[in-house]
């Protein structure tokens, strides 16, 4: 039986069981036209979905030696950018999603991101260290145009004066470069610009809704004036030095 066919603007067309799951599927005729209608969906455009959570924490710590950033913040869970390589598609299973067209068309977004980082930061117990932004999602994938939770995160880390860095393949970032650049200038935030390859073609392949090789490049020129420090990163190695945390 061959595969589903390539969809445009999506990475994947698959909708792989998760590592957790106890139930398999297997389509068959019922008589009333199920497998008709089931091909009639493959041939329509998945939809997107944001499914907005209220979640009880928003830091999450780091402890390998490989990665130079000790604590993170993921406003969003999947991404519609929808790389094919992305090694976060598995951390969908534990939302018992699939890894595959799930984790690209089902959006986790953290809406009381900014409220929790807030009441972390306040916390007697809360230690300054090097905090990276979109380790594991772009904070800037589509749907934060409309829901600004990456921008309120940031907020919060200006009043407090916290060093952070940023992750993206998005020009969307060029939004917060009102809250950036006062950061930067103080040696306190750095964004990493991730391109992955240079060919028009093959990015639309690779990842097909992040922004184009060449608007990434626009971005690193607009961002330069602004920031201390803007870098590429390459999704096969992520080798980055981070701003160090106050003392």
């Amino acid at each position: 039986m061959p595969g589903p066919q390539a969809r445009k603007g999506r990475g994947t067309s698959w909708a792989l069981q998760h590592r957790f799951s106890q139930d398999e599927r297997q389509a068959f005729d019922d008589g009333w036209g199920s497998l008709e209608q089931a091909a009639l969906a493959e041939t329509l455009p998945p939809q997107t979905h944001i499914i907005e959570e209220r979640v009880k924490s928003i830091l999450s710590g780091n402890d390998s030696p490989d990665i130079n950033f000790d604590l993170s913040i993921n406003p969003y869970r999947g991404c519609e950018h929808g790389c094919i390589y992305c090694y976060a598609r598995p951390t969908h299973s534990y939302l018992n999603l699939s890894p595959g067209l799930d984790f690209e068309t089902r959006i986790i977004a953290k809406v009381n991101a900014a409220e929790r980082l807030r009441e972390a930061l306040a916390s007697r117990s809360y230690e300054a260290l090097a905090l990276n932004i979109g380790s594991a999602t772009d904070a800037y994938q589509p749907a934060e145009r409309k829901l600004g939770i990456t921008r309120q995160v940031l907020e919060v880390l200006c009043v407090a004066q916290h060093p952070f860095s940023i992750i993206t393949k998005s020009a969307g970032v060029e939004r917060d470069i009102d809250l950036i650049a006062p950061m930067a200038a103080r040696q306190m935030a750095a964004v990493y610009v991730s391109i992955t390859t240079l060919d028009n073609g093959l990015a639309r392949v690779l990842e097909p809704r992040a922004a184009s090789p060449r608007r990434r490049l626009q971005t690193i020129r607009r961002l330069e004036p602004a920031s201390w420090r803007v870098c590429v990163t390459c999704e096969a190695a992520r080798t980055t030095t981070l701003p160090s945390a106050p003392a």
